[in-house]
């Protein structure tokens, strides 16, 4: 598949020679983006010159808009005020001229069908004040992988701009929801993180639960009761292919890969009593962690595979707590009044998201690893299944209404801009991918 291949653009954007004092920036322009506070960019549909390029580039520059609007941190200048067309913008952008509107930066871009199928997309990245060009990349990609392309560009200018990796070129799997409340049909889904191409991944025959990205984001780790049964699978997203690891005598819950891929960390009851186990994937080998008299589960690893947060009611009520990834030196690290629950990991090792109940309402909220600085983000009827986007800026998760109805939503870490998540029938469990990268 040819995707992402891509060489840097210096300078000038034309058809004359290039303009020397324009230069491409390795740092971001503007400071790291920790809170909200918002920069105007101007996207201007990227150039084509036949009918099928100015349709490529229209759709390629909508979802560039899309990503960065949806981030919450970019405003964008109306476009009825743009002091320049597409064609124009093919030699020298005015670059004072953008400043009066009021951007602070400026994307400019160009489309060009080549045989085969195969595209080239130039794009540039221009600051405005002072006036440099921040970036510039020639991508080379099948005209069926361009939203692809499209996320890519807008991850690029989300990191030039803001100093943080961004989280566009992304995929979220959930669990596909339908029918009534009584005799829910649920199936493992897929669709990019703007919400499309959503595709199922299971037929909903049987019951499945907790789809877990691999830290390749190639393969899916999953629930299935098959004869009320439980079951792990595997599931290949690129072939199609599922490998059925185990099939467990009592009740499990929550499987999750471990960081390097290599196991999968989750709870099993025996004789009424949870506790943490792990597997070996290579050799189905099975490691106890803990071993209580309550119910240990939820397990997730630090991003450094070290440590393991999890929830245990082992001192009466539903708490989290964080030990070594042996299973030593369980600390309980939530302080609060009420339960918390499902923890997991931020990617970046210093954050803990979490779900909370108190007083008849549930939460989602952040802490860090210690259990200091316990932020709530965003409140429901039923609320639950946090999970990271891979720059650790963003959360995932799902909310139910007491009709049953089920949404996925998305909320910046500062508790600003949550955002449904759209899907083709009601979502619940979701689960946010890693970058694709070249996949």
């Amino acid at each position: 598949m040819l995707l992402g291949e891509r060489r840097i653009v210096v300078g000038q954007t034309g058809r004359s020679a290039a303009v020397a004092l324009l230069l491409v920036l390795a740092f971001p322009l503007f400071a790291k983006a920790d809170g909200l506070e918002t920069q105007s960019i101007a996207i201007p549909d990227f150039h084509g010159e036949s009918s099928r390029e100015q349709s490529l580039a229209e759709d390629v520059t909508n979802i560039i808009r899309n990503d960065l609007a949806g981030s919450g941190i970019f405003t964008q200048p109306d476009r009825s005020v743009f002091p320049q067309d597409p064609e124009e913008l093919q030699e020298m952008p005015r670059l004072a001229n953008w400043r009066k509107i009021g951007a602070k930066t400026l994307v400019t871009g160009n489309v060009d069908a080549l045989g085969d199928g195969v595209v080239v997309l130039q794009f540039r990245l221009w600051g405005l004040d002072p006036e440099v060009q921040i970036a510039g990349f020639e991508y080379r990609a099948y005209a069926t992988n361009m939203r692809r392309v499209a996320h890519k560009i807008a991850d690029e200018i989300y990191e030039r701009l803001t100093g943080e990796s961004g989280y566009f070129d992304t995929r979220i799997a959930y669990v596909a929801e339908s029918g009534p409340k009584s005799k829910r049909i649920k199936k493992i889904a897929i669709m990019d993180q703007d919400g499309a191409n959503a595709v199922d991944l299971t037929d909903g025959s049987d019951l499945v639960l907790t789809p877990r990205f691999s830290p390749s984001g190639q393969d899916l780790l999953y629930m299935s009761y098959y004869g009320d049964k439980p079951r792990v699978y595997l599931f290949n997203i690129a072939t199609g292919e599922q490998e059925w690891l185990r099939e467990f005598r009592s009740m499990t819950f929550a499987p999750r890969f471990s960081p390097d891929g290599d196991r999968i960390i989750l709870s099993m009851a025996e004789s009424g009593n949870s506790d943490i186990y792990v597997i070996d994937i290579r050799t189905h080998r099975v490691k106890r962690l803990t071993e209580t008299a309550g119910i240990d589960t939820a397990p997730s690893y630090s991003p450094d595979g070290s440590q393991i947060a999890f929830e245990s009611d082992r001192d009466g009520s539903q708490q989290i707590y964080a030990m070594w990834s042996d299973g030593s030196e369980p600390v309980r690290i939530s302080k609060g009044p009420g339960r918390y629950g499902t923890p997991v990991w931020s990617p970046n090792g210093d954050l803990i998201a979490f779900t909370r109940q108190y007083q008849g309402s549930f939460y989602i909220g952040v802490m860090r690893p210690d259990g200091s600085g316990e932020r709530m983000l965003s409140q429901g009827w039923l609320i639950e299944g946090p999970s990271w986007a891979p720059n650790g800026r963003v959360l995932v998760y799902f909310k139910q209404e007491p009709s049953g109805k089920t949404e996925l939503h998305s909320i910046d870490l500062t508790g600003n801009n949550e955002r449904v998540m759209k899907t083709p029938l009601d979502g619940s469990d979701p689960a946010w991918s890693p970058l694709l990268g070249n996949q």
